[in-house]
């Protein structure tokens, strides 16, 4: 069920916080402003994300974001320039919550408005459900559906599409809790950032410590994404909207995603991966 207190919704599985959604932050346009959940949990109370991290104060915990909607960032910190690299500029937007449409004790829908210095660019759907799975796992079900609301064609780019290879990030994102030792991530066939990063994978596995993250593509537009992966830098997740091209949205389209992500104790193998995973995407 959901709770909320002060601008966030508290996430609940088997009557157990999992996961704390702030609508309204309080935060530099530097980094994009934008609703986001943190921290997220195992049942058994181990936090999985983290939020304005010193290595990347721009990421915040699970959310939406995305580098360039028509040259505006919505992603936070420098915006890779074609030749120029990461710069500094004053194009950064902001998500704003308008309301909540729904409010299940399994979750919500959330309205939102993604605006730059050009108005309004896009109208945002999000619809977010927590599920149990085990008595040491559950369910994120994350849908966000994007909307062109000008009266011109828009497009969503990264810094891959602008001249940075590898770097296609951009839609959903996880940052991942940071650790002593890098996590392992792997695949139904492979394991490895080099080997995964940049693939297309029905389901992926990031395992710390005392906890493992199963992501999914839950829709086949979601699935033909590649996934972008961090382990040794810093461990985050990510499905890539605009991995080689960017992706243009004309005036009254919509564009949607949906991942859902298993948060378990324990570091499950493969198996236990693929049956979570499983279970999580027919309910």
């Amino acid at each position: 069920m959901t709770t909320t207190t002060n601008d966030s919704a508290v996430l609940r599985v088997a009557g157990r916080p999992v996961g704390r959604y702030v609508t309204r932050p309080e935060l530099p346009a530097r980094l994009s402003p934008r609703p986001y959940l943190h921290p997220v949990t195992t049942l058994a109370g181990t936090a999985v994300t983290e939020l304005s991290p010193a290595d990347h104060t721009h990421h915040l915990g699970v959310g939406v974001a995305v580098p360039d909607v028509e040259g505006f960032n919505f992603w936070g910190g420098r915006t890779y320039v074609r030749e120029q690299g990461p710069t500094e500029l004053d194009n950064h937007g902001a998500q704003r919550h308008t309301t909540f449409q729904l409010r299940d004790p399994d979750g919500f829908v959330e309205e939102l408005r993604w605006v730059a210095a050009d108005g309004e660019l896009l109208r945002e759907r999000r619809t977010v459900a927590a599920t149990e799975l085990t008595d040491t796992a559950w369910a994120l079900d994350f849908t966000f559906s994007l909307t062109n609301v000008t009266a011109d064609p828009l497009s969503i780019g990264s810094p891959a599409t602008n001249g940075r290879p590898g770097a296609a990030y951009g839609g959903f994102f996880w940052r991942a809790r940071k650790e002593d030792e890098a996590p392992q991530v792997f695949t139904a066939g492979t394991e490895g950032e080099a080997r995964i990063h940049g693939t297309r994978a029905d389901w992926l596995a990031l395992a710390g410590a005392t906890w493992t993250l199963v992501f999914a593509g839950a829709t086949e537009q979601t699935r033909r994404d590649p996934w972008f992966v961090r382990t040794a830098e810093y461990p985050g997740v990510g499905s890539s909207l605009a991995y080689e091209e960017r992706v243009p949205i004309e005036p009254g389209d919509t564009v949607v995603r949906r991942i859902v992500t298993v948060v378990a104790d324990g570091r499950l193998d493969r198996n236990g991966a693929a049956a979570l995973i499983r279970k999580a995407v027919s309910l």
